[in-house]
């Protein structure tokens, strides 16, 4: 059964932080496409991230708060790693750092589709905020990263 209520509305704004039809401009993935490898990996000298780690920051976050509500635990955020640049320039490597965005990204509308609308109201473990504000979150953190990556991808690019 498809989700009703808030649990749609949060589907929907990942939905469009994620893949189309924001009403702020271009969602995260559009701002991707086409980005080849040396480019997400370039830095600016001005900047401290690169746009790859721009985009394994997102996805560990993701997962982090798909873990947080299957787990039903406390996860810390993750660790510094997850914002590294890459080490290397290839393009299988940048496709992969992108199916693992897709991926997590995927796996947490999966997880919201199983939850029931009274779960958004619980406190996250070890937080002090709902489910429902750690949800609307990630789609902002989407949008945050998109901000970020379209005028890097044009410095550096």
């Amino acid at each position: 059964m498809p989700p009703t209520g808030e649990l749609a509305r949060i589907d929907d704004e990942l939905r469009r932080a994620y893949d189309g039809g924001a009403w702020h401009g271009p969602p995260l993935r559009e701002v991707l496409n086409g980005v080849p490898a040396e480019t997400a990996a370039g830095k600016h000298p001005q900047l401290t991230r690169t746009a790859w780690a721009r985009v394994n920051h997102p996805a560990a976050d993701t997962d982090v708060v798909a873990r947080r509500i299957t787990e039903w635990r406390a996860i810390g955020a993750p660790g510094a790693g997850d914002s590294l640049p890459a080490t290397e320039t290839a393009e299988e490597a940048w496709t992969a750092a992108l199916e693992n965005l897709d991926r997590q990204h995927r796996t947490l509308l999966a997880v919201l589709a199983g939850l029931d609308v009274a779960q958004l109201d619980e406190i996250v473990p070890g937080k002090t905020y709902p489910v429902a504000v750690m949800l609307h979150g990630i789609a902002q953190h989407y949008t945050y990263h998109a901000g970020q990556i379209a005028p890097l991808k044009k410095l550096v690019g």
